[in-house]
């Protein structure tokens, strides 16, 4: 029989008992995370009765994401599942393996177990099905990401996970997560937002892959081992962190050595906790939501005289020149025809086109948070939530640099952390205002931020007054590992909370929203884009034409790439944005089933 091997269990003496596996470096237990024989979402289906396969789809890579009816047995009696499982490969047989994979064409299909905005699709499907046919939802965890392509960012696919998160968070059944082998980045946090997470033992949950993390902090792969360490990935480590809320064991040793004892271990540790979730009531079930993802994330608080110091107004805002129209062109501007162009920029014209050059979309500047406060709130209407005030972030992993880039993030921007959150006035009308601050770390999405929206939301129910958020950043911030990823679902949990009071919710997607921050609350409310803002979607640029070796479209990810494909419905210029969220406030007082923006 054909079978894998990583050179760690080449070695003389491993037997993969429990005493190697925990002497293995960080990186060996990553891969034995994924590990091709480990088994895949398919082989589990046995622990379930009744299986019955659902919404099949022909949708590209549609594949990466199987939906099943099912039955769980548990101690209170059987109970209706609905099974969501990323399939990250078609069969975890490797001698089978190797032969399917000789077909191109069938390589393709499954496109390195990174599912495609099509998959996504199916997923949100079969949980808006569960909840009609009240079946419990258990969603299977093995990827190492969403598809970086520019096709996936075409076919929506931040939008996509964005509104599986929000779906989960708003279901009316209970729901469970397995991360059964590796669950990595927005690929993963799609489906774990989940009532109860659990994972297997030899798991791992993490933010962003080793090598790439190694390539960010190291400009080199070659240190992928010490990015694991440093960023705690094993489930074991999720769990100590109160990200994952229990272990399944894999007693008899790692699954893909003892798959049928890992399934036997699985059966029984669903059908604890889904027994204990179908016991609570249907009315109460939000509220148990609620209560577990607002313990969800750590931070640190500091005192009113640190803030004080550090605090001050930082724009980002052009000056306009005292002695000419015009201000000096950036370096290596090129127009559409390839040539370099060198005349000054009309500084009118600049402005007119939020600071993007006309000729080849380069950004001048990205405001700061104080910008945004001052271009939609009345003047000196905005006072900081006392609440969220003196929340800083936390370095919970003792990840390399990470405090001193907090502290020259803070001189740099003059805010305690990447988020803002105060009262405010717009047109006269009584609002709860969020910004990010690019300059402040990428304005990336972490667990101060988390609790910061949260808190935010709170004040705007009990103020009965709408919530507008500033969307900006470059995705979940790698220096909190997988738990910056995991206060994502919190941020949706708290955001429709606040919906299903009836308050409106305005998001601001500013230049850049990507990664987490486009799937957390960059895909909620009602979406204003900035005119003329680029950077836009799930993976980036960078990102995307370094997996697939060719260039983006030229005007990839812009706000008019977007509204060409249906997902930029409704495109502001910072000018107008006040007198735009004011109708829309106004509209939502008047009918608050119908608003029009």
């Amino acid at each position: 029989m054909n079978h894998f091997y990583f050179p760690f269990e080449k070695r003389n003496g491993f037997s993969c008992s429990a005493e190697h596996i925990d002497r293995l470096s960080e990186y060996e237990k990553y891969q034995l995370s994924f590990h091709p024989e480990r088994p895949k979402y398919l082989d589990y289906l046995p622990v379930f009765d009744g299986v019955e396969e659902c919404l099949q789809s022909d949708e590209p890579g549609a594949c990466l994401i199987q939906t099943h009816r099912a039955s769980l047995d548990t101690a209170e009696g059987p109970l209706k599942v609905m099974l969501i499982g990323q399939q990250s490969a078609p069969t975890s047989d490797y001698g089978r393996l190797q032969e399917i994979m000789k077909n191109n064409q069938e390589a393709l299909q499954w496109n390195q177990g990174m599912p495609t905005p099509g998959a996504y699709h199916r997923a949100l499907k079969a949980i808006l099905l569960a909840e009609r046919e009240q079946r419990l939802i258990i969603t299977m965890i093995d990827t190492p990401g969403a598809d970086p392509t520019e096709e996936a960012e075409a076919g929506g696919i931040a939008w996509k996970i964005g509104k599986c998160m929000q779906s989960l968070a708003e279901t009316g059944v209970p729901t469970i997560s397995v991360i059964m082998n590796r669950g990595c980045s927005g690929g993963a946090i799609a489906l774990t937002g989940c009532d109860r997470v659990l994972a297997m033992e030899y798991s791992t949950y993490l933010v962003i892959s080793p090598e790439a993390c190694s390539s960010i902090l190291f400009r080199t792969r070659d240190k992928a081992n010490l990015a694991a360490e440093i960023s705690q990935i094993t489930a074991k480590e999720a769990f100590a962190h109160g990200i994952v809320d229990a272990l399944v064991p894999e007693p008899e040793g790692p699954a893909h050595r003892h798959p049928d004892a890992a399934k036997r271990s699985l059966k029984q540790a669903l059908g604890v906790h889904a027994a204990e979730l179908a016991s609570i009531p249907r009315e109460s079930l939000f509220e148990h939501r609620v209560k577990k993802w607002r313990e969800i994330g750590k931070w640190d608080t500091v005192e009113e005289s640190d803030v004080a110091a550090l605090e001050r107004p930082v724009s980002r805002q052009l000056k306009k020149p005292e002695k000419t129209l015009f201000i000096k062109r950036h370096r290596n501007c090129r127009g559409s025809d390839g040539r370099r162009v060198y005349d000054p920029v009309l500084f009118e014209k600049l402005l007119a086109e939020n600071y993007v050059c006309a000729e080849c979309g380069y950004r001048y500047t990205r405001l700061s948070a104080r910008d945004y406060i001052d271009l939609v709130l009345d003047t000196g209407s905005f006072s900081e939530h006392e609440e969220t005030r003196h929340i800083v972030d936390r370095d919970i992993l003792g990840f390399p640099e990470y405090g001193e880039k907090l502290l020259e993030a803070r001189a740099s921007t003059g805010m305690a952390s990447a988020f803002i959150t105060g009262n405010g006035l717009v047109r006269g009308l009584d609002v709860v205002f969020c910004a990010t601050d690019f300059g402040f770390l990428g304005g990336s999405f972490c667990m101060s931020t988390g609790e910061k929206l949260w808190r935010a939301c709170e004040i705007a129910v009990e103020r009965r007054c709408p919530l507008i958020v500033q969307a900006a950043g470059g995705g979940a911030r790698m220096h909190e590992g997988c738990s910056s990823m995991v206060s994502i679902p919190k941020a949706h949990v708290a955001l429709s909370r606040l919906e299903r009071e009836s308050l409106p919710l305005i998001t601001i997607v500013t230049d850049p929203t990507l990664g987490g921050v486009a799937i957390g609350f960059g895909s909620r409310g009602i979406r204003l884009f900035e005119y003329n803002a680029g950077n836009i979607g799930f993976s980036g640029k960078r990102v995307i034409e370094q997996y697939t070796g060719k260039k983006t479209s030229r005007d990839f990810q812009t706000t008019r790439w977007l509204q060409q494909r249906g997902y930029a419905e409704h495109i502001v210029k910072p000018q107008e944005l006040r007198d735009r969220i004011a109708r829309i406030i106004g509209e939502h007082a008047a009918s608050p089933a119908a608003v029009k923006v």
